[in-house]
């Protein structure tokens, strides 16, 4: 990035697996401070202990609760003054039937991927007013067409670039850019704990992730996009095929995305 994020501070949420592990240590290598938190203390431990003098601020947070939020916005400001970057990453995804599924999981997938970028979004917001920053949302391409399998994830996917188009025209005076990204079929490890219809974790993933773009090189074009402050942006060939073919092409779409996730009338991605 060649310096560009330089003694900017910036809050990845979830980032000890994956897209958002990958962009902490790249926005670390670029010489960015760094505040992450997520739900598992041993992995921030793990992290912290990788990057042992570099300005890597962690805490214990579920997203999903408004009050660990603010703690760990609040956290941020006090360890390095300001906020210019705000990555909402955090996300969890699931695979079942609507007809099988527990209501229940659906709460939770909003909570964490929806309410989780709006709480921190919330109240990280006055100090991006004050720096002039970017807010990000991770959302995916089950935000431009839902997937079968995926009602829930892909609501909380739609739900989130509503959120963050409404947001991004309100604060054009402000100077606060705002962007989403889909990183397609991208190597995150979201599938490996996504949650099956009673709200378990299941234990295999039907994707073949070493096929796919790894989370460092989807990290290096998410912020390179940051940097030219893109609106939008989707990776992957086979993300861009179907964005592309859901808007113009919705029946032929169907079609395709029934094709790839049943065979014999079964779920099979």
């Amino acid at each position: 990035m060649n310096g560009y994020f330089k003694d900017k501070v910036a809050i990845v949420t979830g980032g000890t697996d994956g897209i958002g592990k990958a962009l902490v240590t790249a926005l670390l290598s670029d010489g960015a401070k760094v505040a992450t938190c997520g739900r598992s203390y041993d992995k921030l431990y793990e992290l912290q202990a990788q990057h042992p003098s570099l300005p890597l601020h962690t805490l214990v947070a579920d997203v999903s609760h408004p009050g660990e939020c603010k703690r760990f916005v609040e956290s941020t400001v006090n360890t390095f003054g300001q906020i210019d970057l705000l990555i909402n990453n955090a996300g969890i995804s699931m695979r079942s039937l609507f007809k099988d599924l527990e209501v229940e999981v659906i709460e939770k997938i909003m909570n964490i991927n929806f309410m989780g970028a709006v709480y921190c979004t919330k109240f990280a917001l006055p100090e991006l007013i004050k720096s002039k920053g970017t807010v990000v949302g991770i959302s995916s391409i089950a935000g431009y067409r839902g997937l079968p399998g995926r009602t829930g994830y892909s609501a909380s996917k739609f739900a989130l670039q509503g959120f963050l188009e409404s947001l991004k025209t309100e604060l054009m005076d402000d100077g606060v850019h705002v962007m989403w990204v889909s990183p397609g079929f991208t190597a995150s490890r979201i599938r490996d704990h996504a949650l099956n219809n009673k709200g378990e974790v299941q234990k295999e993933n039907p994707m073949d992730e070493d096929k796919m773009m790894s989370a460092e090189t989807c990290a290096q074009h998410l912020l390179r996009a940051i940097m030219k402050k893109k609106r939008t942006l989707v990776l992957t060939h086979t993300g861009k095929e179907t964005v592309f073919l859901n808007r113009f092409f919705p029946g032929l779409a169907d079609k395709l995305v029934h094709r790839f996730y049943f065979k014999n009338k079964q779920l099979i991605k």
